[in-house]
């Protein structure tokens, strides 16, 4: 407790003293166990994955919309967030607090920015990771002005201990912080402005029940269709002065995996097979071979991907089996599959998780060119696997 009232005194001895411990150690949790240094999506390191690459960051600034009515796709959200915002300035007031949760790369941060500037506030962004003690957060929230908007990305990766510092400030603004321990021990408290929390998480569950209903405004944001995606394929082309004729946008839509960030990052792919190789227009004939060349197919997997559903089919008879079984065959962490390849495969109807595991369906084997293996006792009918075994219910 009073490492933490030190740093909130020293902001700059509190950010040198966490730039040595990043460098020396990774960090841990409230229960001092290793935590990795970022989610398994930042891990992956593939073309198509929703995670945030390490070029994302600069043109994520240039193509991210800048109002509500550029901001492409989830209508419903944009709608319910206009009126709220329009509602809290006439009554000349801050926005309630927002969370937003989804799969990586749909526009959480994108609408964090958007919300701030709608309703005229400064957006002051940082990330649960970074919040490591009270002092911490205690100097995030009282160098607020009023009406400021607090951004926590990833807020579920935040320590339940600092969650409980977060309620009074959300319901009453106030921080109530215990300097000292043992009997010299007393509580401060700390009067601050009326802010708006706006927090985004791609895993919702992790979050204590008690910090998510303090949340006035909660929505999710869900995969986009090919029809919106193809929107934002052009909208960034001119942003980024390409030209792409015909359906080579669709063409990138359609292998985006519903997200708008693979939509982006495939069009600066194919944006540079087309400056080398087309002259520098995007046409759709070069569209599909730059991305056959990435090992992108018409449903957006990867050879990552493709490796699943084949291991699945040859080495398991389709399945069911366990995904500690997949992970140790492909060589990957479990959480890598279950919460990067996992929600594609399941989204498009290629993987089925049952209670005993995980099967491959009838269109996950028809689009490798496989045959959907017989489960034990079936028989083929003279025209081959009639794939008639009932799946158990997942």
């Amino acid at each position: 407790m009073t490492d933490g009232w030190e740093d909130f005194e020293s902001p700059a001895k509190r950010g040198r003293a966490r730039g040595d411990r990043s460098r020396r150690a990774p960090a841990r949790d409230a229960a001092g166990s290793r935590r990795g240094p970022e989610d398994p999506s930042e891990r992956a390191g593939r073309t198509v994955q929703p995670g945030t690459a390490d070029e994302d960051g600069q043109f994520d600034v240039t193509l991210r919309p800048r109002s509500l009515d550029e901001y492409i796709g989830q209508q419903q959200v944009k709608e319910n967030l206009a009126v709220f915002i329009e509602a809290a300035r006439r009554r000349r007031e801050p926005l309630d607090h927002v969370l937003l949760y989804g799969p990586p790369g749909l526009g959480k941060t994108t609408l964090a920015h958007i919300i701030a500037r709608e309703q005229g506030s400064t957006l002051k962004p940082t990330s649960g990771p970074l919040i490591e003690k009270a002092g911490d957060l205690a100097a995030l929230l009282t160098n607020l002005e009023e009406g400021d908007s607090l951004f926590i990305d990833e807020i579920h990766r935040m320590s339940p201990q600092l969650e409980e510092i977060l309620y009074s400030a959300m319901e009453d603004f106030r921080l109530d912080i215990i300097i000292g321990q043992g009997p010299s021990a007393r509580s401060i408290r700390i009067e601050i402005p009326r802010f708006t929390l706006i927090g985004a998480s791609t895993r919702i569950g992790l979050l204590t029940a008690p910090l998510r209903d303090r949340f006035g405004i909660v929505h999710h944001l869900g995969f986009y269709p090919e029809s919106d995606l193809s929107l934002i394929v052009h909208r960034s082309a001119r942003l980024l002065g390409i030209e792409v004729t015909g359906t080579a946008g669709a063409e990138i839509a359609r292998r985006s995996r519903g997200t708008p960030r693979v939509a982006n990052r495939l069009l600066r792919r194919v944006r540079d097979f087309a400056e080398v190789m087309g002259g520098g227009r995007v046409t759709d004939a070069l569209a599909s071979d730059s991305l056959e060349r990435l090992n992108v197919d018409k449903f957006g997997l990867d050879e990552t991907d493709r490796r699943i559903l084949l291991l699945i089919i040859e080495k398991f008879d389709g399945g069911p089996v366990g995904i500690n079984t997949i992970s140790a065959a492909l060589g990957e962490e479990r959480d890598t599959i279950e919460e990067i390849y996992e929600p594609y495969l399941l989204q498009i109807g290629f993987l089925d998780r049952t209670p005993r595991g995980r099967k491959v369906t009838r269109r996950a084997c028809s689009h490798l060119g496989r045959d959907l293996p017989l489960e034990p006792g079936r028989q083929g009918t003279i025209f081959g696997n009639d794939g008639g075994a009932s799946e158990p219910e997942g």
